[in-house]
């Protein structure tokens, strides 16, 4: 059995430091109160996964510090601070802690992506076993999850993080590298505020 790993990312909901894209149209303590309820929901399918998968669970965060986050959400989960840099440094050190520490299989998500069940979860580490990358693609043009068994740094490297064509772009890269590719259903992230309507929850 190869030894998985699932990394989250995600944000300690500090008031005015989270979800800033939305606070025009919340205001800041709702926005940090969507980013709590928004990790805390991913959580709960991952509590799902655990019962069924033996899977490792390292959360990667920013802004709080490791006791806070282990306030928040508790002692079972490993805590790591997120490097400096943009989003591809940090995936890109995340996967290389995660394969570093002999894990054969690891899959980093967010907790923007409500639609992200256990099922999907599960498809996605089963595809691994055939699949060189698995990845989710998102509405808005990125990704909410992505999968594999091994690391490249190229698939990190000269991407427009935070736009339209981070999917497009890592697929070109993909397809140099001649990785076998697996694509999950296509998900909404919670990023905007036209997003805000697909929350089926009080924030």
């Amino acid at each position: 059995m190869k030894k998985k790993a699932l990394i989250i990312f995600t944000r300690y909901p500090e008031i005015g430091k989270t979800k800033t894209r939305l606070i025009p149209a919340i205001g800041a303590e709702k926005s940090a109160n969507l980013q709590r309820l928004m990790t805390e929901k991913t959580l709960s399918s991952i509590e799902l996964l655990t019962n069924i998968i033996d899977v490792e669970v390292n959360i990667y965060f920013q802004g709080g510090n490791k006791e806070l986050m282990q306030q928040w959400l508790g002692e079972k989960y490993n805590f790591y601070p997120q490097i400096e840099g943009d989003l591809g440094e940090k995936m890109y050190s995340a996967f290389k802690d995660n394969f570093e520490n002999k894990n054969q299989q690891v899959i980093i998500i967010g907790v923007d992506c409500l639609e992200l069940n256990i099922d999907i979860l599960q498809e996605a580490f089963l595809a691994l076993d055939n699949h060189d990358l698995v990845i989710g693609k998102a509405l808005d043009g990125g990704y909410y999850l992505l999968g594999l068994n091994s690391l490249k740094k190229s698939l990190f490297d000269n991407i427009k993080w935070g736009t339209n064509q981070v999917f497009s772009q890592t697929m070109l890269i993909v397809q140099t590298l001649n990785y076998s590719t697996y694509q999950l259903p296509i998900l909404r992230d919670i990023d905007r505020a036209e997003d805000l309507q697909f929350v089926s929850f009080e924030y």
